[in-house]
């Protein structure tokens, strides 16, 4: 099986890929795109090349040609897993912004999500919508550099265990409806603007920022929008910038001021929707893993304790706190008892919860019969000074605990357990669990546990040691996917815009074919007519006639015409400088050369 559902299951990454994550993918409907949407594409990387040859990183362009990302077509997802697969990635198409836990989860499992949209033509410069011009020429070609491919993985790997809260997921919200928004035709620009004051005010009322809320500034400052080198000679890396061909012009302009990069960077939030007014500059890419494992390091999974508990009980989620005994609890914590040395000593989820062991759930342990909650002590035992979770079997039964008899367990907490053994439970030659009928846990006065409620599994460790967003085996688990409802909109297609997408064609056609020149005239009068604002069609029939020398007079009327166009309309004088000198510089032989070793 190839492809199904968007997922081309002949990828090692993304058939390893686990299926909570796997719910995202969509589709990419690549005959969907039209050949406005080629065009489009087409004149962002050809600026692209023009641009970034002397200001991106130099792994990019090997990263363009290694990825399989052709400069003259939108490519497909599965030419692409193709050709990720050599470098141990893979790619999945998803519709546009996923929740920040799934898309490092992705990462971490090395595959790339690509947002299979593509921008409108008067969004070229930007936009604040992921699309496949964003994901695909912008994130992918960096991975072929084993530094920053390692470093994107890792970062992965820790965002996928921060910690997040409800506010977290209504900015998110927040940001993807405005995205949507902003990439809609003829969007309500009142509907717009008090979207964009939503997302302020989210941000603004965000409160002491989660987990993952600093960590997708790191993620923002480095991945999307970061500088590689010197503060005086920064070179671009960061997807963001790459993919604007706008931003990636005036990011290096003295008026952004360049920062060197370090942890300090989770202190500068970011907004989405404009140019931004600072940028960090990282060493190299070891640098940047550098300052992940540096913030990795203050963070709830690396920690543990009290402080990781309130965290999980703070987030109102789903989370995992792992014992020292390997035992993973998973569930919504709502309580944690300490003791007057404030170390935890007792914690309670809510509802369904489930035990698991290095993140595969134990057996008859599952959601289903832990349905109404866990509760279970944490610490040392009175009776012996050994961590309990190293406790043999003839230590145990030197302690009386037994399978089948009567047992005793006082805490040095003060909490006691008293019940029958039902079963002792190991895995690699710790601790993990042990099961009571006929049970009672008690805290002073207060009730932990009454023999009524049915069985107790009381949890083995002498301490927390992680605690991490979501459940331990998110599969069994049946962790919720929060798959976005609102999906993004595709530009209608009426009968004028499918003739304008038909004059696109011909013109592409007669480009390729090098035959056909002499109805470029008729195409351009038929523009002119019925679509008088389209300059980009005007761009590409003045190329055409430029590098063949065919037609002087239609040259010359489709050059007054763009630079008219240029004079009149101040969002296009920009764009269109940039086509006329794209022109010139890709007829240069250095391009051709380029040109010809490029994927088709």
């Amino acid at each position: 099986m190839k492809s199904q559902g968007g997922i081309s299951y002949s990828n090692a990454a993304v058939a390893a890929t686990p299926k909570h994550l796997l719910q995202f993918a969509v589709d990419q409907r690549y005959d969907d795109y039209t050949s406005v949407d080629h065009a489009v594409w087409r004149f962002i990387m050809r600026q692209n090349i023009f641009f970034l040859k002397e200001y991106a990183h130099k792994v990019y362009f090997k990263g363009l040609l290694n990825t399989g990302i052709s400069f003259e077509r939108i490519p497909r997802i599965e030419e692409m897993n193709d050709i990720l697969a050599k470098i141990d990635w893979g790619a999945v198409a998803v519709d546009g912004f996923i929740p920040p836990a799934a898309f490092m989860e992705f990462q971490a499992y090395k595959v790339l999500v690509i947002a299979c949209d593509m921008r409108q033509i008067h969004h070229i410069e930007y936009t604040p919508a992921p699309d496949i011009v964003h994901e695909a020429a912008g994130h992918a070609p960096i991975i072929v550099d084993r530094e920053y491919s390692k470093y994107l993985q890792r970062f992965g790997e820790v965002g996928a265990k921060a910690m997040s809260s409800k506010k977290d997921f209504e900015l998110y919200q927040a940001i993807r409806h405005l995205s949507i928004l902003k990439e809609r035709p003829n969007a309500d620009p009142k509907e717009v603007e008090e979207a964009t004051k939503l997302v302020e005010h989210r941000q603004k009322t965000l409160g002491e920022p989660s987990e993952m809320a600093l960590l997708s500034r790191l993620h923002w400052w480095t991945v999307e929008y970061g500088l590689i080198g010197t503060l005086e000679n920064p070179k671009i890396y960061g997807a963001g910038l790459l993919s604007s061909i706008g931003e990636s012009v005036s990011c290096l302009e003295p008026a952004v001021k360049k920062i060197p990069y370090s942890i300090d960077a989770e202190n500068y939030a970011f907004d989405i929707t404009t140019k931004q007014p600072q940028l960090f500059v990282c060493r190299d890419f070891q640098h940047l893993k550098d300052v992940l494992e540096e913030f990795a390091s203050k963070m709830a999974f690396k920690v543990g304790g009290l402080e990781g508990i309130n965290k999980a009980i703070e987030c109102k989620n789903t989370a995992t706190c792992e014992y020292s005994s390997g035992l993973q609890v998973s569930g919504i914590f709502e309580e944690v008892i300490t003791d007057e040395n404030n170390s935890p000593i007792y914690l309670r989820t809510a509802g369904k919860s489930a035990l698991a062991f290095r993140n595969k759930e134990l057996e008859g342990h599952g959601i289903d019969y832990h349905k109404d909650g866990f509760g279970s002590s944490v610490g040392k035992w009175k009776q012996t000074s050994t961590a309990p979770e190293l406790l043999t079997n003839d230590q145990l039964h030197a302690l009386g605990i037994v399978e089948g008899k009567k047992a005793k367990i006082e805490f040095v907490s003060g909490i006691v357990v008293s019940g029958k053994v039902e079963k002792v439970l190991r895995r690699d030659e710790k601790l993990l669990a042990i099961m009571f009928s006929n049970c009672s846990a008690k805290y002073g006065e207060r009730v932990l546990f009454d023999p009524d409620w049915g069985n107790y599994d009381m949890a083995v460790g002498e301490r927390i040691s992680s605690v991490f967003n979501g459940a331990a085996d998110k599969d069994a688990y049946n962790q919720i996917a929060l798959v976005p409802k609102e999906r993004t909109i595709k530009v209608p297609s009426d009968a004028k815009r499918r003739r304008l997408e038909n004059l696109y064609a011909q013109v592409r056609k007669i480009r390729e074919s090098k035959t056909g020149y002499e109805r470029l005239g008729e195409i351009w009068e038929t523009q002119q007519a019925e679509h008088p604002n389209d300059w980009l069609l005007s761009m590409e029939i003045f190329e055409i006639l430029d590098t063949t020398d065919q037609q002087p007079e239609l040259k010359a009327r489709t050059e007054k015409f763009l630079n008219n166009k240029k004079a009149q309309t101040k969002d296009l004088t920009t764009l269109i400088s940039w086509g006329f000198r794209l022109v010139e510089y890709h007829k240069k032989p250095e391009y051709q050369a380029a040109l010809h070793v490029s994927p088709k």
